[in-house]
């Protein structure tokens, strides 16, 4: 026998409980002020929806001028899920406390092909939205995140190197000098040739910030800096190979090589390995990221730990702060700090050995 699906509660239903009309319940469940209602009706009518568990439609809310409990992610393109661990994991981060707090989430791209820049504000206009996380804002895109800012939408940007970073809630590393630390440590142990694939092409701004990182650590070292030494790659292993065969391919002699991201990383032992080269005798490599894999590499790879967990958490507690209406400083000084982490592939303990 089948069982039957019963209806869920209605808002009248919670009006009658209450001994209230629907448009005060509607105004109550919305959080709609400035209607007179006393908080001791309010409490009745929360009481009267707890009890026989009425929830508001999230469209409802929205139309009302309420809550919708959504925020929206906003990555870059939606194929770095594929190929991005660091990403993946950032995403599953920020959904857990989303699960945690009762709020759902939306993930949107703000530069795949085929969608007009700046797509994602549609959001904020629909009110489909109650606050948004931004992760590697491109270039084009800050004009749009500016938009957000002034109609006072809670908006939170993942990653520094913003250039009016004042005026933004930013979370995140600070990559360029994450970057110094693996070009410092190389530099540390005798390199003077530091050749550097970045992890996408620099119309994003973290990928500048962490260009900015190598070519300051070089400059602070009184190492010169050779324009053939830099490639870009596009977030995936395949693509750190391509790059750092386009390296050697240019015939310029380098000892080092910093990849700006373990995945990267992956790419670039493949394609050193092809050229006949060994890691670390031959090429020290550091990466970015420290991603799980990153210590089951071959070798085992030396590299920037970003801790993305937390990073996640922080950018959601800021975000919560900003719907709960509080006064939340900006500022320009990364939440999370990066460390390094010492494996095999920089060389460090064939150098330890000597």
């Amino acid at each position: 026998m089948k069982a039957s699906l019963k209806s869920p509660p209605t808002s009248s239903e919670v009006a009658r409980r209450a001994g209230v009309s629907r448009t005060t319940v509607s105004f109550v469940l919305n959080n709609v002020r400035d209607q007179g209602i006393s908080e001791a009706t309010r409490e009745k009518v929360l009481a009267a929806a707890r009890d026989i568990g009425y929830e508001p439609n999230a469209a409802a809310r929205t139309l009302a001028g309420g809550s919708t409990s959504t925020v929206a992610l906003v990555i870059p393109k939606a194929s770095h899920l594929y190929v991005d661990v660091f990403l993946a994991h950032l995403v599953a981060s920020i959904n857990e406390e989303c699960h945690r707090y009762g709020l759902k989430m939306l993930i949107e791209s703000s530069d795949d092909e085929g969608r007009e820049p700046g797509a994602f504000v549609d959001l904020v206009r629909s009110r489909r939205i109650d606050g948004l996380i931004v992760v590697n804002p491109s270039l084009a895109g800050r004009e749009y995140l500016s938009s957000i800012e002034d109609a006072g939408i809670p908006l939170v940007v993942f990653g520094t190197g913003m250039p009016d970073v004042g005026r933004y809630h930013t979370t995140g590393n600070d990559t360029s000098l994450a970057a110094k630390l693996a070009v410092n440590h190389l530099v540390s142990l005798g390199h003077t040739q530091i050749a550097f694939v970045n992890f996408a092409q620099p119309e994003y701004l973290a990928v500048n910030e962490r260009e900015r990182g190598w070519r300051e650590a070089m400059a602070d070292n009184g190492l010169p800096i050779n324009p053939a030494w830099c490639a870009y790659a596009d977030i995936s292993a395949a693509s750190g190979y391509r790059a750092t065969q386009e390296l050697l391919a240019r015939k310029v002699p380098f000892t080092a090589l910093f990849a700006g991201n373990d995945t990267i990383a992956f790419g670039a032992i493949k394609a050193l390995k092809e050229a006949g080269l060994r890691v670390p005798e031959d090429i020290a490599l550091v990466g970015y990221d420290d991603i799980p894999m990153a210590e089951f590499a071959t070798p085992p790879l030396t590299t920037v730990r970003s801790d993305t967990i937390s990073l996640g958490r922080e950018a959601m507690a800021m975000l919560r702060a900003l719907l709960r209406g509080e006064d939340v400083q900006n500022s320009p000084q990364p939440v999370v700090a990066t460390q390094l982490v010492v494996r095999e592939s920089c060389g460090a303990q064939l150098k330890a050995k000597k």
